[in-house]
């Protein structure tokens, strides 16, 4: 019982591939960034617009709240040290 069921049917290892070229690795390379652009979808005219102002809203909110903090911890300094 010490052997598995998986383990009594091995897979013999294919043969190892020949080793390409650097140029034909760089070529597939090149081909396959080709390929893969081609399925980019670019955004609207309209879902760029609402990209950007959501975008610049976040930021707007991140600001007020870094904002907020700053002037919160200045005021526990000033409290804490007495100035």
């Amino acid at each position: 019982m010490s052997e598995s069921a998986s383990g009594s049917a091995r897979k013999a290892s294919p043969a190892p591939a020949r080793k390409r070229g650097l140029l034909a690795r760089l070529s597939l390379f090149i081909r396959q960034i080709i390929a893969e652009l081609r399925k980019v979808v670019r955004p609207s005219r309209s879902e760029l617009w609402t990209f950007f102002l959501v975008v610049i809203v976040f930021v707007l909110a991140i600001m007020v709240f870094v904002g907020v903090l700053d002037f919160l911890f200045g005021q526990l300094v000033f409290f804490v040290l007495g100035s």
